[in-house]
């Protein structure tokens, strides 16, 4: 995990820890397109284009040996490949700087995972949903009290780990699970030990970071529960990532829209993001649009 992996609630509330900016390649100046150019163009000319990421895994990340992957960056790659633009260089800077970054012109694309929200749209632009990130459980191997929802959590009367920031503790309290129930941790392996030690019976995030949790800790006695949606108050609350674009950069976004589609419609995409803790469940349903996700609906 890198320095910040885990710390999924900071793209709820749109803010990121400090990371150094690094940079491969020694690409630092502005990218192709950024003072009115074609980004698309200029990538294809030159095979290259950069991308921004924020050092989060299993998102966005520099692993043990520098090399920048996680989801986002290697599903940008096949889509870049795909476009005719054989590497894709990558910038590390603060979550919180990645918009403000991309306007300037450091790099064309962001690559971090990052949600959809009527807020960030106003500064952006955002691909087509790359992928949906389901609420599940971290329960005991065999689940033995069969929970599926927080309402089961209720009525069976079990002890809820959450962590602290993320909207879990939320969804909780608005589907019934008493106060009393809730224990409030730091991080994503205090989690995991509060439900191994059995001070809470389950823990609830999103299933992207149980799984990739799950992964990174072999021999421990949990399982992951299938992803849902929650429903509150009649309305589902879906949280869904996706690619970061300037504005005006229509046929950059629009292209890659298309190979974004493509890959998700195959096999290809479940193959990519697989080694990161994402499962078909994360695919985007139909009736998830970057359109309603910008409007708050």
């Amino acid at each position: 995990m890198a320095s910040r992996g885990w710390t999924r609630r900071d793209f709820l509330r749109g803010s990121g820890a400090a990371v150094g900016a690094l940079v491969l390649g020694g690409c630092t100046r502005t990218v192709g397109g950024g003072a009115g150019g074609d980004p698309l163009q200029a990538a294809r000319s030159s095979g290259t284009i950069q991308v921004g990421i924020a050092g989060e895994a299993p998102y966005g990340f520099t692993d043990a040996s520098g090399k920048i992957t996680g989801e986002a960056p290697e599903v940008a790659r096949a889509v870049f490949r795909n476009l005719g633009v054989n590497t894709v260089l990558a910038s590390q800077v603060d979550f919180n700087q990645l918009i403000p970054a991309l306007n300037a012109g450091k790099f064309s694309v962001v690559a971090a995972g990052m949600f959809i929200t009527p807020e960030r749209c106003k500064n952006a632009a955002f691909s087509i949903p790359d992928y949906i990130a389901p609420t599940a459980f971290l329960v005991p191997v065999g689940n033995p009290e069969g929970v599926t929802s927080f309402e089961d959590v209720a009525k069976k009367k079990l002890n809820l780990a959450v962590l602290s920031g993320a909207v879990e503790k939320d969804y909780a309290q608005r589907l019934g699970v008493p106060d009393a129930q809730v224990q409030v941790f730091d991080s994503q392996n205090a989690l995991l030990q509060a439900v191994t030690n059995k001070r809470a019976y389950c823990a609830a995030l999103t299933n992207i970071s149980l799984n990739d949790l799950v992964r990174r800790s072999p021999g421990a006695q949990v399982e992951v529960t299938k992803g849902f949606t929650p429903v509150i108050n009649g309305k589902p609350e879906v949280q869904a990532g996706a690619f970061v674009f300037r504005t005006p950069d229509t046929s950059l976004r629009d292209a890659f829209n298309t190979e974004l589609k493509k890959l998700h419609d195959s096999s290809e995409w479940v193959r990519i993001a697989e080694p990161f803790g994402f499962t078909q469940d994360n695919l985007p349903p139909a009736g998830v649009t970057t359109e309603t996700l910008c409007a708050g609906s």
